[in-house]
């Protein structure tokens, strides 16, 4: 699998990162409309309109493999890839995860997070700043010769200390000049196992976690994937590079990382 592994140059890592900067500063400018009564289908077209007039960039998501709009939105119980739509209100005490990419220049930059709507309930605030906790607890492991499974390990070991459970159907992933290229991040594992790491990979780490069990099923409209079970989930995005000391985080919060920890 290794030689599939795409190492990106200087030059290239600086393409990357300025795609992961386009993506973090959608997810800032969209949070002052995340409140009570605004639609998912609304806070879409503010990204679309954002990425296309302003940041003279490309939304990823529109037509990939079908998709038809420009943002994830997945509140609540709803895992990952929500479509927005104008029936789907957000109220108080929801949260929801919006996910954008975009493409600048031929290069992708992918990223995600969460927002409370109105003040979340005790469960619902720990499950969001546990899975923050723990994709920062994943992206701490990064560094030449480390490997997925300490990533995986690491966050699984934050979850299962907060009894959440971590879904496995998805997983971070490798991006460049291909939005999902071969690299695959699982958010368990265990120490030492799996690919071992190199300056010039650039992936994503993006942990699920559910409140209840972690089985999922995907709805009708062939994206929409809930909990099983019906419980809380939540998750985070961040794009990666290794760097010859660690890491990078490319997609880092324009404004700082406010009320959470910095990584």
């Amino acid at each position: 699998m290794a030689h599939d592994i795409r190492i990106k140059s200087p030059e290239q890592l600086e393409k990357s990162r300025r795609a992961a900067r386009l993506a973090a500063e959608v997810l800032a400018m969209i949070e002052p409309h995340v409140v009570p009564g605004v639609s998912t289908e609304a806070l879409d077209r503010i990204c679309h309109d954002h990425i296309v007039n302003v940041q003279g960039a490309i939304p990823a998501n529109v037509g990939y493999q079908g998709y038809p709009k420009t943002v994830l939105t997945s509140v609540n119980q709803v895992v990952c890839h929500g479509i927005p739509s104008p029936e789907k209100i957000l109220k108080k005490g929801d949260i929801v995860n919006i996910d954008v990419a975009v493409i600048k220049d031929g290069w992708f930059g992918d990223t995600s997070r969460m927002y409370f709507v109105g003040a979340p309930s005790v469960l619902a605030r720990r499950l969001v700043e546990t899975t923050y906790e723990a994709m920062c607890a994943g992206i701490r492991q990064v560094k030449p010769g480390a490997t997925l499974g300490d990533i995986g390990h690491a966050i699984q070991s934050v979850a299962h200390r907060e009894h959440f459970s971590v879904v496995r159907e998805y997983c971070g992933h490798g991006i460049g000049e291909v939005y999902h290229e071969d690299l695959q991040v699982l958010h368990y594992g265990q120490r030492g196992e799996g690919l071992t790491l190199e300056p010039g990979m650039v992936f994503t780490i993006e942990p699920m976690l559910n409140a209840g069990k972690r089985d999922t099923r995907q709805m009708p409209d062939g994206w929409t994937v809930v909990t099983k079970d019906r419980s809380l989930s939540a998750q985070w995005e961040h794009m990666v590079a290794v760097t010859p000391e660690g890491y990078e985080v490319l997609t880092a919060w324009p404004g700082g990382t406010g009320q959470y920890a910095a990584i």
